[in-house]
């Protein structure tokens, strides 16, 4: 029997006599066994339990327990008679053991060794090797833990979609206990989704075993709009069959917050390199304007020549009306707004700005495709990528030379190797090419990082590149660089095209002012258009009073026996703004009709105007024509 005895040659007792048989059927066993006193001394082991701690069978006479376990856990192991002497007359024993492998973990199930008397002078052990399964169970542990406590909310659903867990931070942000979702069997994969178009795309990326992610917006119980970026995978089963889903949600509000701070912020720093261009087009229509006029006062008498200098005039407070427009449109903080528009018209009127801007070193050409068709984006997101695209491609030529900006028409499916590029699309392609210093591959690859810049002292914040790489992240474009130092550098950034028709507005006819009998309430701090307005409605038969500031109009509307059809009412005014007294004429004549004449309509004043009932708006500078059409229609609604 490969089992040798440990106990003393001098101990005579029966008892120390059959030491030899002390561990029994496990003598053979394969699973390591021995037999130790109480005093933590080994009495026998088994072959196995030798092989397992690298030593003979010989060298084990009188070891203690402290050879094969750490301290904490011989303490464990030293006060075990009073779990031995009461059913189940069994212990187990989860110990951390030191081997010539390392340190592994084994389960002991320990019995007593009794003597004639019934006594307990001893223990039989006979191990098991968990190592696997307790490395097993501490990656569990951690994993769950990991997930319980992780900043990014976590939903595991089955591959039909129907939830089977969610983590803590997913119900601290959405409010919704896993509880709750399953009585209420509620689709939190569809959370977010603006469509259904949207909504099924995830899903065919999923069935395709494909990882889909975006970013979604929703509105939370609180009346919180949050931003989440999604992510969701399938979960494969041994076979590679899908069992569950997994998704991912990250709350991404205030760094979309931080996103549109730093392009506004951005934006207006690229609005100082327009103003050298804006103020040089101001001054041309501005001396249009007074030139024309002077000759006007000056020649009163030649009834023609005062007609084409009032056309000139004319013309030019046209043209001046388009540029404000142009910066109002750049410069605006509003949400972004994706509708079809002209690219290539965008382009000649930002490259004249820039080329009255620039060094006269720097010198533009275009190579406009034909019949581009209509790109869907935000036309100010747009403009500010073509803007700081050139202004990049200006410093990388301090010595003067040519930008190139060219549009052209491309399938995705010809695009390769380029990141974001959807082969089933068909692209609005703009490219802006230089003739400057170029770029190392060091620099390539850190072009759009944040803060990131090479030029030298405070000449640059960093800021441009990463905020159009922003851009065409969130309209789902891709950007292209190519780049050799002391060649130049193009970079070739790539829209989405619209499957709309481009709706070009047809220029109103002239001269068409219907007439009308009803009166009308005139309400402008500027007394040169109360005046131009009066004289103009007047003269078309309608009654007209004026106010010159909102407390007028709202004391003038307040007074129910003046009669009154209609208010022409502007927005910023001393006193009392346009929304203070629309807010008046909504309680004091719910039926008066309003139409709002403003430079600039804010989307929140806007809608709470709508709140109000008043849609109608014109803005400044509007043609007279265009505000009697507008009124006349307003004042024929059947209400």
């Amino acid at each position: 029997m490969a089992v040798v005895s440990l106990a003393s040659s001098r101990e005579a007792s029966p008892s120390a006599l059959s030491f030899e048989a002390l561990l029994g059927p496990w003598a053979q066993s394969a699973d390591p066994a021995y037999c130790r006193d109480l005093a933590g001394q080994f009495l026998a082991v088994n072959q196995a339990f030798a092989r397992k701690f690298g030593r003979n069978l010989s060298e084990w006479r009188g070891t203690a327990l402290s050879a094969i376990l750490p301290a904490d856990h011989v303490n464990l192991m030293m006060d075990l008679t009073a779990d031995l002497d009461r059913p189940p007359y069994r212990v187990t024993r989860e110990l951390r053991c030191d081997t010539p492998q390392g340190w592994r973990w084994l389960a002991w199930e320990k019995s007593p060794l009794r003597d004639a008397a019934g006594v307990i002078y001893g223990l039989r052990a006979v191990g098991r090797d968990i190592t696997k399964q307790r490395m097993a169970e501490e990656q569990y542990l951690k994993l769950s833990r990991a997930v319980e406590q992780s900043p990014v909310a976590f939903v595991i659903t089955d591959a039909e979609g129907r939830v089977q867990y969610v983590n803590p931070k997913y119900t601290e942000g959405s409010g919704r206990t896993l509880e709750d979702i399953l009585d209420q069997t509620t689709e939190v994969l569809r959370d977010g989704h603006a469509d259904e178009a949207s909504y099924q795309a995830m899903w065919a990326a999923v069935r395709a075993n494909r990882e889909w992610h975006g970013e979604l917006v929703s509105e939370r119980g609180d009346g919180r709009t949050v931003w989440e970026s999604v992510q969701v995978s399938s979960l494969l089963g041994p076979a590679g069959e899908v069992t569950n889903l997994l998704c991912l949600r990250e709350d991404i509000t205030e760094r979309k917050r931080l996103e549109h701070e730093l392009r506004q912020s951005q934006k207006m720093e690229s609005l100082g390199t327009l103003a050298g261009g804006i103020a040089h087009d101001f001054n041309n229509l501005l001396a249009i304007i007074n030139g024309y006029a002077e000759f006007c006062l000056n020649h009163s008498a030649d009834a023609d020549q005062a007609r084409k200098s009032l056309q000139e005039i004319y013309r030019a407070s046209q043209r001046a009306s388009g540029l404000v427009r142009q910066i109002l449109t750049f410069s605006r903080k509003n949400e972004v707004r994706y509708a079809p528009f002209d690219l290539n018209q965008q382009v000649r009127e930002l490259v004249k700005l820039l080329a009255e801007t620039f060094p006269r070193t720097v010198s533009f050409d275009l190579q406009l495709a034909d019949k581009l068709p209509p790109l869907l984006a935000d036309q100010s997101q747009a403009q500010q990528i073509l803007l700081n695209l050139c202004v990049n491609a200006r410093d990388a030529m301090p010595q003067g030379g040519t930008i190139t900006v060219s549009t052209q028409v491309r399938a995705g499916s010809t695009v390769a190797g380029v990141t974001g590029v959807d082969p089933s699309k068909t692209y609005a392609c703009l490219r802006v090419a230089d003739t400057g210093t170029g770029m190392t591959p060091e620099v390539r690859a850190r072009l759009f990082e944040p803060f990131f810049t090479t030029k030298p002292g405070t000449q640059g914040t960093g800021l441009g590149l990463a905020v159009v790489y922003g851009i065409v992240t969130s309209h789902h474009g891709f950007i292209d660089v190519t780049s050799s130092p002391g060649v130049g550098s193009a970079f070739t950034v790539g829209l989405p095209l619209s499957a709309e028709t481009m709706v070009v507005p047809t220029t109103a006819l002239r001269g068409i002012f219907p007439d009308g009998h009803e009166t009308i309430l005139v309400v402008d701090d500027e007394i040169s258009l109360r005046r131009l307005l009066e004289t103009a409605f007047a003269s078309k038969g309608y009654t007209v009073a004026t106010a010159a500031n909102g407390l007028e109009a709202i004391d003038y509307v307040s007074r129910l026996e003046q009669p009154l059809d209609a208010v022409l009412l502007d927005l910023n005014m001393p006193g009392a703004n346009g929304l203070e007294v629309a807010k008046v004429i909504k309680i004091a004549r719910p039926n008066l009709k309003v139409l709002m004449l403003s430079g600039n309509l804010p989307s929140d004043i806007r809608a709470e105007l709508q709140n109000l009932g008043i849609e109608d708006f014109v803005q400044k500078p509007y043609a007279l024509d265009d505000v009697g059409r507008r009124l006349r229609a307003l004042l024929d609604q059947i209400t």
